[in-house]
């Protein structure tokens, strides 16, 4: 699929709109890290666009006292793959996250 020609004015409204998604995962990141929202409330959100498109390695990497090691065994668990995005959580595993972290 070829790259569509943008103008000068698009490709710095999409550079744009990219650093701002990134800055709101961020900040989502660290209410999770903080406890200000738990794992269910974020689960609760999943429609969210900025929700929809984290990984789910992510977000389970920025539950307090979680890490790679913790997250990656519960995804091998849960038979989730390492490049799954919330959005793309099928309903079994959205169960089965709940259950084990919910």
């Amino acid at each position: 699929m070829a790259l569509p020609n943008l103008s000068e004015a698009d490709r710095k409204a999409a550079l744009e709109k990219a650093a701002q998604a990134r800055q709101a995962r961020k900040e989502l990141r660290q209410k999770i890290k903080s406890g200000k929202m738990s794992f269910a409330d974020v689960m609760k959100n999943a429609d969210d666009p900025i929700v929809a498109r984290m990984k789910v390695s992510t977000l389970l990497e920025s539950l307090p006292g979680y890490g790679k090691a913790k997250a990656a065994k519960i995804m091998d668990e849960l038979e989730i793959s390492e490049s799954r995005r919330v959005q793309g959580l099928g309903a079994r595993q959205r169960e089965m996250l709940m259950a084990k972290l919910g």
